[in-house]
């Protein structure tokens, strides 16, 4: 496969581009991304910049279905891709794993956007977390989380864990599943969009900008029956997921 430096070279100027804009967007918008701010503020600033992320690579996008208004996303996992993907069409806050934040670029992007992080190695962060997600909510921005707890190849849906479902539960907030998927047809999604496994970012982000053009399919189920349990959430929320991936995943 070809590796396209000029694609690649031209992208990556292009998005310095988009990074030095969206930090100014944010100073002038959003405020210091290291205090907590404005949610709509922030999920709109990552919608507007998503989209022209999306542009500069050349995704595609496809969107299935009627998208929520209010309470939580809940979603599979292949990339980090699949964050600028749903935040180009919904405001959106997203929960994200402890590491992002110290990500090149990405880390700071996130900040920026009112990303909620958990340390999934430590099983009293939950209870942290899980207090953070109200004044979200409250401020009518979505909040999305990713169950599986890690991404994947795509190739099927893992289990959901429900541990990040009990407010929903208590809280009896409307809880949408959604599923998001991917298509080349100039290599393959488990090895140039998806972030999986052992990858590392800075080779991984180099063989997904030299893709000519990617295609992201994302279907939205209905919301599930208020009054359910964590563990009845989670369930039936991977069981509509794996719905969606059977009806909409495009042919290889």
């Amino acid at each position: 496969m070809r590796s396209h430096p000029f694609r690649v070279t031209i992208r990556l100027c292009l998005f310095l581009g988009i990074v030095l804009g969206s930090l100014a967007d944010s100073l002038l918008r959003v405020g210091n991304p290291k205090r907590a701010g404005s949610y709509p503020a922030r999920a709109a600033w990552l919608g507007r910049w998503s989209r022209r992320t999306l542009r500069v690579f050349n995704v595609q996008c496809h969107f299935i279905g009627v998208a929520p208004t209010s309470g939580l996303l809940v979603s599979n996992h292949l990339s980090y891709l699949d964050i600028v993907v749903m935040a180009s069409h919904i405001p959106l806050v997203f929960l994200s794993k402890q590491e992002v934040r110290d990500w090149p670029v990405i880390g700071w992007c996130v900040r920026c956007a009112g990303t909620l992080f958990i340390n999934r190695q430590r099983r009293a962060d939950v209870k942290r977390v899980a207090e953070e997600f109200e004044p979200v909510i409250q401020s009518n921005v979505i909040l999305a989380m990713f169950p599986e707890g890690t991404s994947s190849d795509g190739h099927e849906v893992r289990p959901f864990h429900s541990s990040l479902l009990a407010p929903a539960e208590n809280q009896t907030w409307q809880v949408t599943p959604a599923w998001i998927g991917y298509q080349v047809d100039d290599g393959t999604v488990e090895q140039d969009v998806a972030y999986w496994g052992d990858m590392t970012f800075g080779p991984h982000f180099l063989k997904l900008i030299a893709r000519r053009e990617i295609h992201a399919y994302v279907a939205f189920g209905e919301p599930l029956p208020a009054h359910l349990d964590r563990k009845e959430l989670a369930r039936l929320a991977q069981i509509q997921v794996e719905a969606l991936q059977a009806k909409h995943a495009p042919a290889k």
